[in-house]
């Protein structure tokens, strides 16, 4: 049976690909030069270890996240709650919201590698890395769409206790912010089983490649609220620290939850 080893249309191919997305993401400020480094090694580990249809989920995300960010840019600017001077991302961003993929595409490399091209010897087959990948990638985006377009609504709420908070504030949430979770984890699923199901229906794992990644993806955006309020609020956890771990759990949930639905 063949490794699972890339060719060399395929390394010339991907590395075009992200090479063109760090230049085009650093000359429209989506990342600084360290973000644009960054998501260039990690594309390159997503497209090669991963699946290339991955790339493409993960552009979706850059650009509803840019999208997220951008919107009402100038009033975030005035009252201080954007990303960077012009809401540029930086290596750290990269590494907080791509390490989980990152981390997803290579096991399944080494699994599939591992069994020698032997399908009942992979451990992690690319179904289950699939939706664990997309669900990784949904806690993502509706954690950015929750922060950066519900910050517009001033009915804020601590998640922990929903009391009235500022704007802003760690652990607060909103029916906007909510709103815009659910629409961005919904969205995220929906995108990845239409392409998945059009193009590598092997990338499928049936309906939990859709419902699962929807599910923590939004849960994944609680857990990081909560997250803010108990431990970033007192210091114990930086917002990108929060940011993966919240990403972690999430895609762990969908690991449990693939597994007890069989």
């Amino acid at each position: 049976m063949a490794l699972p080893l890339p060719d060399l249309p395929s390394i010339i191919g991907v590395t075009v690909f992200c090479t063109f997305l760090a230049v085009v993401s650093y000359k429209k400020r989506i990342f600084d030069l360290s973000g644009s480094l960054s998501a260039f090694l990690v594309g390159m580990v997503i497209g090669l270890c991963g699946n290339v249809l991955w790339l493409v989920l993960l552009i979706v995300f850059l650009m509803t996240s840019f999208g997220a960010t951008k919107y009402r840019f100038e009033w975030k600017k005035s009252e201080g709650f954007q990303e960077g001077s012009t809401g540029e991302r930086n290596w750290r961003n990269i590494a907080a919201n791509g390490a989980i993929p990152t981390i997803i595409s290579f096991a399944s490399f080494v699994s599939e590698f591992a069994s020698g091209g032997d399908p009942s010897a992979n451990w992690f087959p690319k179904d289950m890395a699939s939706y664990l990948f997309v669900s990784s990638i949904a806690v993502a985006a509706s954690d950015t769409a929750a922060s950066e377009i519900g910050i517009i609504d001033p009915r804020v709420y601590l998640i922990t206790t929903m009391k009235r908070a500022k704007r802003g504030v760690d652990g607060g949430v909103s029916l906007t912010g909510q709103l815009m979770a659910f629409i961005a984890a919904a969205y995220t699923s929906v995108v990845a089983y239409v392409v998945f199901a059009a193009i590598n229906q092997d990338l499928l794992a049936g309906p939990p490649t859709l419902f699962i990644p929807m599910l923590c993806g939004f849960l994944g955006c609680q857990i990081d609220s909560v997250i803010g309020a108990t431990w970033e609020t007192r210091g114990r956890i930086g917002k990108l620290g929060n940011n993966f771990t919240s990403i972690a759990i999430g895609t762990l949930i969908a690991l449990a939850l693939a597994l007890a639905s069989g």
